[in-house]
């Protein structure tokens, strides 16, 4: 059993990680502070999976606030950093608030292991970091200089700083670039959702684009699988640094998206054409040899399972709110 601080524990990605977590026996200390970027009872109702657990404890504060690192009083293995603000739109129009959160929430995180002497962190980088690269699949040996928005940029500064803490103080870090995760509990505000939404409503769907921007749709248990190998990975290992592309080395385009979904909904197609959104990169595509070959990754979920799954949640959830 291991004691694993989680950050963002009752976010999308973070509460199935927990889940996991406490599934297999581990002591899991979650954080979150609800940001205000949707509703609260969102998070709420993704907390209620955890909460009943033995081996988990919650506690509500913001990782920017250095004080409240003294409220975590158990001692720490490891820790799961996946807090951030999100969104690569919104960033555009509040960049300080995600360089306040994205990289000193992430150095207050740095500074609080150090002060605890734990020498094991996973952190939640994104794809985003990549902009519009022009060679694809992504590999992480790509050169990623170029952020077209100041999300990607906060990430990006991030996984330099981790390697200023790894070099100097030793600290092993795994930097995670998730692709376009999707499954139940997804943030409302991401595509699939808020197209199921929209269509559960009988309204149309924004296409932004001719539709041929496309992403490397990657089913969450598949996202929590790398997780987990990343975890087993920097356990067993020492004087580790990496970066690992997490993602489904499959891309779709936005008009193959939104014509399966409507095929997995039964519904029949209503969709309006939009102007590109400035900071949307064209293609993310996710090379993930890296990923099998250090954590034997490999992603088992077609997008037709993975929107039918969603669609069994997305359904029941409307019906219990």
């Amino acid at each position: 059993m291991q004691r694993i601080l989680v950050t963002g524990c009752a976010g999308f990605i973070g509460s199935h990680v927990c889940e996991k977590l406490l599934k297999q026996g581990d002591q899991v200390i979650g954080v979150d502070n609800f940001d205000d970027f949707y509703p609260k009872e969102v998070k709420l109702r993704n907390l209620e999976v955890l909460l009943p657990a033995n081996n988990f404890t919650f506690l509500e504060f913001n990782i920017t606030n250095t004080e409240e690192y003294k409220r975590i009083t158990s001692n720490i293995d490891v820790v799961i950093h996946l807090a951030a603000k999100a969104g690569v739109l919104p960033s555009l129009k509040d960049p300080q608030a995600y360089i306040n959160t994205n990289i000193l929430g992430t150095n207050n995180v740095l500074n609080f292991m150090l002060e605890r002497k734990i020498s094991k962190l996973l952190f939640a980088s994104s794809s985003s970091v990549y902009g519009n690269n022009k060679t694809i699949p992504f590999s992480e040996e790509h050169l990623v200089d170029h952020p077209i928005s100041p999300y990607a940029f906060t990430k990006r500064s991030c996984e330099l700083m981790n390697y200023n803490y790894h070099h100097l103080y030793d600290i092993d870090i795994i930097n995670m670039r998730f692709f376009t995760v999707y499954g139940p509990r997804q943030r409302p505000d991401l595509a699939i959702h808020k197209f199921f939404n929209l269509i559960s409503e009988n309204k149309g769907i924004q296409m932004y684009g001719d539709g041929s921007s496309a992403r490397d749709y990657t089913y969450v248990d598949d996202t929590v699988s790398g997780v987990l190998g990343a975890l087993e990975y920097i356990n067993t290992h020492t004087n580790v640094y990496e970066i690992v592309n997490f993602g489904n080395n499959t891309p779709v385009k936005l008009s193959q998206l939104i014509a399966k979904i409507y095929e997995v909904t039964g519904k029949t197609p209503n969709i309006a054409v939009q102007d590109m959104k400035p900071g949307d990169v064209d293609i993310t595509f996710a090379d993930i040899s890296k990923a099998a070959k250090l954590f034997t990754y490999k992603p088992e979920t077609s997008l037709a399972e993975g929107l039918a799954k969603f669609k069994v949640w997305h359904e029941q959830a409307k019906s219990e709110a």
